[in-house]
């Protein structure tokens, strides 16, 4: 069994809204010129996977019907539908609307299915991510939600219970409403508090519909928080209310955006810190799931010196094959990097590790990180039969 698969294909980069819009597909582009420039595709542990054709049922497990036609309708005709989302300045309509998201639906899928079914242990799809879609609307630039389609498919074969984390900056709202009734599903998102940024949701106080409570666990960091409290924050929920919940596999969302570059976002968690959690998820899927881990990208607007070098480094961290901090940037990979953007790339791939500091040290009052952790522990941990303040 091959340790991970990498879920890739060129007609990925036409999930593409238009000129100026922040998810450009040059974030793809990059992130594969750099996964190959570190070499990681020549990596014995690493095996590089077509996408298989999608279809409106794969997208209907998740998705009303209604709302997949009205898509179809969108990208047909040009038609707005903004009662569905389509048609808005997040989500402007393009001829190929349907096909591309639903490719990403695929992509996320096949990774589930390879996951479940043994012939790898982890698999990557830097293009999915799409956590804002809802059953029946598109929001915050996401159409169809793969993320939500890779959980479902990992139910459908027979999982039990699967945990989702979301380390995007944004709430991972979309596939916490689909599955805010299902105990089956842990929905876990780490973002900027939602009075601050969009989606406006997230709040520590909710935690699942009646018969699946504290099935969604929600941290909300303060605005500019930056790598050390943001670990101590995910390293203060995520591992305890996973092991508590004892998943059989894991779905990971890592968008980028809560760096202190991106421009979308009010956090500043850097390259290091990020890679440092996606290893921590790695950790738990080999501890909790026998290694049952899809990983997914996400947002992340900060096109060259962030998205690129943090999603290179999840695949590194899947083909068990991790990065060092501080690793030097190919110079190929930046020459092309400058050519295509105009910008100047960074010279290293982050700083250095991130010192943080465990909540086992101690609860500080008066830091507002602390109070955000308090805050989710205290609506969630008693009701798993953990202890807000000592777990």
């Amino acid at each position: 069994m091959s340790v991970a698969r990498l879920l890739w294909s060129p007609e990925l980069l036409t999930y593409d809204f238009g000129p100026g819009h922040p998810m450009a597909p040059a974030r793809l582009d990059l992130t594969l010129r750099l996964v190959t420039a570190f070499g990681l595709l020549d990596q014995p542990g690493l095996g590089l996977a077509s996408i298989p054709p999608s279809s409106d049922a794969l997208v209907r497990t998740v998705h009303d019907a209604e709302y997949i036609a009205a898509v179809q309708h969108a990208a047909r005709t040009g038609e707005p539908d903004l009662a569905r989302g389509l048609g808005t300045e997040d989500d402007p309509i393009f001829a190929s609307m349907h096909e591309s998201a639903s490719r990403l639906v695929s992509a996320s899928v096949a990774a589930a299915e390879a996951v479940w079914t043994g012939e790898v242990q982890h698999a990557v799809n830097v293009a999915g991510g799409m956590h804002h879609a809802r059953r029946g609307a598109a929001s915050g630039f996401c159409v169809y939600n793969d993320a939500a389609a890779a959980v479902q498919r990992l139910l459908d074969l027979g999982a039990e219970r699967v945990a989702y984390v979301d380390l995007d900056a944004h709430h991972g709202d979309g596939v916490e409403s689909i599955f805010w009734d299902d105990p089956r599903v842990l929905t876990v998102s780490v973002h900027q508090d939602g009075h601050t940024l969009f989606p406006g949701t997230g709040n520590p106080a909710d935690t699942g519909g009646p018969g699946a409570e504290c099935s969604a666990v929600n941290v909300a960091v303060p605005p500019r928080t930056d790598s050390a409290r943001w670990l101590r924050a995910v390293d203060a929920v995520v591992p305890l209310v996973l092991r508590e919940f004892r998943p059989d596999a894991i779905v990971s969302q890592h968008g980028t955006d809560a760096h202190g570059n991106d421009p979308l976002t009010d956090l500043n968690v850097g390259i290091d810190a990020q890679v440092e959690a996606a290893s921590w998820v790695h950790a738990l899927a080999h501890e909790l799931c026998d290694g049952r881990w899809v990983a997914l990208g996400g947002g992340g607007y900060a096109v060259v010196d962030v998205v690129p070098l943090v999603w290179s480094a999840l695949v590194a961290e899947a083909a068990h094959v991790p990065i060092s901090p501080g690793t030097p940037l190919p110079a190929t990979w930046r020459t092309a990097a400058e050519e295509m953007s105009g910008l100047v790339p960074a010279t290293a791939l982050g700083r250095g590790e991130v010192a943080w500091r465990s909540w086992s040290e101690g609860y500080d009052p008066s830091d507002a990180v602390d109070r955000a952790v308090l805050a989710t522990r205290r609506h969630v941990f008693p009701g798993l039969g953990l202890d807000p303040f000592l777990d």
